[in-house]
């Protein structure tokens, strides 16, 4: 019921009552004051900083970094996009979160032919994810190889899976950080396809 990694919360919320317990508390007892303000203090100059990253990331470009097909040819991703909005998934064979959200992403690929998906796996050889892919037989289309996981460093993923909403001009709109919900999928699909041209 609580996933909050999932997005299943409202932020602001949890802000306003989480200052209402410190003033009540602040207020009660004198020797609290200090320590709560101090905390209050430190945890809006996180808060702050996150949302600013989280600003900037929206404003952020398709990174042009050279990736390759599973039969090592080389890919780019603005061709392959060709003008429609773009779901990139980062993930590893080795990543049990990647594993358990490709069966709901390869559902979704297929019931989705105006957003074109790309599965970026980070930093393993084409033999390597061709054989997961054939194992858990799953049919995706757009599988590319980062061999050197500088896309993932280019949009300062810090963990996989991350998946990454592009709107057809090529701007992210949307990050996921974990493994994807069908709710939180489709609620990041419907923006993306609600985004107009630019």
């Amino acid at each position: 019921m609580l996933d909050i990694h999932d997005g299943g919360f409202t932020p602001w919320a949890g802000a306003v009552a989480e200052l209402l317990v410190a003033l009540w508390q602040g207020w009660r007892r004198a020797a609290l004051r200090k320590p709560l303000t101090l905390g209050l203090v430190a945890g809006a100059l996180a808060w702050g900083g996150m949302f600013g990253a989280i600003l900037m990331m929206e404003n952020t470009a398709m990174p042009k970094v050279s990736l390759t097909t599973l039969a090592g040819e080389p890919a780019d991703l603005a061709k392959l996009a060709a003008g429609k909005p773009m779901v990139v998934n980062l993930w590893a064979t080795w990543c049990p979160p990647c594993r358990r959200e490709m069966p709901l992403l390869a559902a979704a690929q297929k019931q989705e032919p105006g957003v074109r998906f790309v599965f970026a796996n980070q930093g393993e050889d084409g033999m390597t994810a061709q054989r997961y892919l054939t194992d858990a037989q799953l049919e995706l289309d757009n599988v590319l190889l980062d061999s050197g996981t500088r896309f993932a460093r280019e949009v300062g993923s810090m963990g996989l899976p991350t998946t990454l909403f592009y709107d057809a001009d090529g701007r992210l709109i949307d990050t996921h950080l974990g493994q994807l919900s069908a709710a939180s999928l489709a609620s990041k699909l419907n923006r993306l396809r609600s985004r107009p041209l630019k």
